[in-house]
């Protein structure tokens, strides 16, 4: 079913062929997003690999994890409105075809340079995509409300994320070339993902298109609120995986004592997997709830993975990352929920970039600081720092949540999202 009969947007006359309807559009957007967490995961079990046959330290091993994220965040300072200028699709085609070129230089790499550039490939890529498809699920998903469209934007990246850790894992431990296998599956699942988007509906959401330039994300005032309050909790939710991918493989290699790929991302997966159970729940929770809950559940989690590592107890260890898990998505629906509920539609794509902004970056910096003190004072310490700095955000983010509960300016959320103008603007 075309498009155009569903949401009443203007069909380019290239495009007057077999366009995607609102429904399967949807899914494709929700694979776009989640092939960022697999972008982020794809390596977590590769990295000990790398670290044995070309001799890396922490630091290094951690430098390749930060490739990643300063290279979104360098998109995201350059690019982050792009898709409110030229489109959803073309953003996310230009995504993907970048992350589809880091894969198969992963797939190939000689040496560690290879992986660098990679890993720069797959962030520009995210970098380009992320934004876009998150705000895609909201807007083909118009008959949903916001915390849903929330809701299922975790959910896509928490199934990208388990895939990664759980193929890359069995892939990396059974099959041949164990450092190259997993990035060919990427890319070619990449390719397949590539194709379907080809199909989505060429539209414009600011109301009128209008030529391409470079700018900064840009964050609205009536929503500048609310994003303080978000970026709070994207920071706290995406610096776990500092923990989880960039340093976790080897301190849950040191607990469990087994060297099997598939073991160990096992125990890493445990992660993304409580991330859908605890979606559904926070869903049904306003977005400044969700956040105070996401907050105690974040601190909660960094005692424990910082007791586990202190005392080599893998029990702890499950607790401290599952505890993690909740806390990843009760924050990032609650952050996703104050943003989709405040603010116009004119600049969403701008304003979700803006928030990855704040979270990549913040997973970059940790990722530096913490591979650096593991390679100088061991890896029980940078756990310990990290671990603080986690906590101590999540305080602010509690803090901040709890004082918009009591000033009355937590946002209540729209029963359904509003419907798309014959132009492609949203009306308010």
């Amino acid at each position: 079913m075309p498009i155009g009969k569903d949401l009443g947007t203007d069909e380019s006359p290239k495009r007057a062929g077999f366009v995607l309807g609102r429904r399967v559009s949807l899914v494709v957007s929700a694979g776009v997003t989640s092939h960022t967490l697999w972008a982020s995961a794809a390596p977590a079990l590769t990295y000990r690999l790398y670290a044995q046959e070309w001799h890396l330290t922490h630091t290094e091993t951690t430098g390749i994890f930060a490739v990643y994220p300063i290279a979104v965040v360098a998109m995201l300072v350059g690019f982050g409105g792009i898709s409110d200028q030229i489109g959803r699709r073309a953003a996310m085609l230009l995504g993907l075809g970048v992350s589809l070129v880091g894969a198969v230089l992963f797939a190939v790499a000689p040496d560690v340079w290879w992986v660098f550039a990679g890993r720069a490939f797959m962030g520009v890529g995210v970098g380009l995509s992320a934004g876009p498809s998150t705000a895609a699920i909201l807007e083909f998903g118009c008959r949903q409300d916001a915390k849903r469209a929330a809701s299922l934007t975790m959910t896509a990246q928490a199934g990208g994320f388990a895939a990664a850790l759980l193929v890359g894992g069995a892939l990396t431990e059974y099959g041949p070339w164990p450092t190259h296998l997993c990035f060919w599956v990427f890319a070619v699942l990449l390719a397949a993902v590539t194709i379907a988007t080809w199909f989505l509906p060429r539209h414009t959401f600011s109301g009128e298109k209008s030529a391409w330039r470079p700018r900064m994300p840009f964050v609205p005032k009536d929503t500048r609120r609310a994003f303080a309050t978000a970026s709070l909790a994207m920071m706290a939710a995406y610096t776990f995986g500092v923990l989880v991918l960039s340093l976790g493989g080897q301190v849950e290699h040191d607990l469990i004592g087994s060297s099997n790929a598939l073991l160990n991302g096992a125990v890493l997966a445990l992660f993304p997997i409580v991330l859908g159970p605890v979606g559904i729940v926070a869903k049904l929770l306003s977005p400044r709830f969700a956040l105070s809950i996401g907050s105690v559940a974040s601190v909660l989690g960094m005692g424990l993975l910082a007791l586990a590592v202190g005392r080599h107890h893998l029990l702890i260890y499950l607790a401290g990352t599952a505890s993690a898990g909740a806390a990843y998505s009760l924050l990032f629906v609650g952050g996703l929920g104050l943003i989709n509920a405040s603010g116009s539609s004119r600049h969403r794509g701008a304003v979700f970039s803006a928030l990855y902004l704040v979270g990549y970056l913040s997973m970059g910096a940790l990722a530096l600081v913490l591979g650096a003190v593991a390679t100088a004072w061991g890896l029980g310490l940078a756990v310990d720092l990290g671990a603080a700095a986690i906590a101590i955000v999540s305080l602010a983010t509690l803090a901040l949540a709890i004082a918009g509960l009591a000033d009355g300016t937590s946002h209540s959320v729209p029963s359904s999202l509003p419907r798309a103008t014959s132009g492609g603007a949203i009306d308010q």
